[in-house]
């Protein structure tokens, strides 16, 4: 009996779960780095982003990008040569966007690390902290479609 997906989903199980993670990465990096903007605009007493503001989807971008890239770097130290290998293989595989690079190597690191996001959560609370300040802490992100996905085109 084949796997029931919505329409547009691959229909091994292999490539779903793929899916299911990458998804499941891209909210929870929209919701850091909006985390992010928001409260670091409030402490300043600025106004929220707007999606339509190109300078604040370039703040955007530039807040998942460092954040991302902060998730590599202490990620990296507990992986074994295999998942490095995996993990360049898929960055190679991902074309030269950078945050679609990015989000391919914590697809593989989501997938080989048993504790993966719970080393998510602390370097999150970390960025955060970093960001703007202690009390920083997630919101929902409610059903409202990837940032990721409108800002790749996908």
């Amino acid at each position: 009996m084949p796997f029931r997906t919505r329409p547009g989903q691959p229909r091994d199980l292999l490539a779903l779960i793929e899916v299911e993670v990458r998804e499941r990465l891209e909210e929870a990096v929209d919701s850091v780095s909006l985390e992010a903007m928001v409260q670091s605009r409030r402490a300043r007493g600025l106004p929220p982003p707007a999606a339509e503001s190109p300078a604040d989807r370039e703040e955007f971008t530039a807040r998942a990008r460092a954040f991302l890239e902060r998730l590599a770097a202490d990620l990296e130290p507990a992986l074994g040569d295999a998942e490095r290998r995996k993990a360049g293989d898929a960055a190679a595989r991902a074309g030269a966007e950078p945050l679609a690079r990015l989000i391919a190597v914590q697809v593989v690191l989501a997938r080989s690390l048993p504790d993966y996001w719970q080393r998510f959560d602390a370097v999150r609370t970390a960025y955060l902290a970093e960001q703007v300040g202690p009390d920083a802490g997630p919101r929902s992100s409610g059903e409202r479609p990837s940032l990721f996905r409108r800002l790749l085109g996908a």
